[in-house]
């Protein structure tokens, strides 16, 4: 019996490690934080919302049944849930703008993606510009389309200025080499 046991284990490939990138660049689920996994649920609960048309109390009861919800800061899906939802027209009237064809030709993870950047930018000041961005981003590379993430990149990089100006130009005042 040990020999079965061997011969079927030399068959197997080498265990894959939690943390890293997948081959898509996204992050492996060991390697996120629990504000990122919080994204990841308010993302499945937005697109219920926006696909489904479903209210958002039995989204958030039914999202906080998934496995690994517990993981999640369920503070910050809260409130990107809840607000985005309650604030998804204003939302949406600062994304449009900046976007290169209606709305309603938007993949609704995209969609989704950009509610919780254009929230995030507005609402969370305790997450920096970049991080908001990046976030997204790994959002898009993760469940979006094949470049979708340049899209949501684009599209909340426009944004961002405008959110937190102050922010943003004290990050270019940092940057910015002095002259010899």
């Amino acid at each position: 019996m040990s020999e079965i046991k061997s011969a079927s284990a030399a068959k197997r490939p080498p265990r894959q490690p939690r943390t890293g990138l997948t081959s898509t660049g996204a992050r492996k689920a060991g390697s996120k934080s629990d504000r990122s996994r919080a994204r990841e649920f308010a993302l499945q609960g937005l697109y219920q919302s926006l696909v489904g048309r479903n209210a958002v109390d039995d989204i958030d009861t039914f999202t906080r049944d998934l496995a690994g919800f517990n993981k999640a800061d369920s503070v910050h899906f809260d409130a990107l849930l809840q607000g985005c939802v309650a604030e998804g027209a204003q939302l949406d009237a600062l994304i449009v703008p900046l976007l290169d064809r209606p709305l309603s030709e938007i993949s609704p993870i995209e969609h989704a993606i950009m509610w919780i950047g254009a929230y995030e930018l507005q609402h969370c000041m305790d997450v920096p510009w970049r991080v908001v961005l990046n976030e997204c981003i790994e959002l898009a590379k993760e469940f979006g389309g094949t470049d979708g993430h340049k899209y949501v990149n684009a599209v909340l990089n426009g944004l961002a200025p405008s959110l937190r100006a102050t922010e943003i130009a004290a990050d270019r005042s940092l940057t910015k080499k002095p002259r010899a």
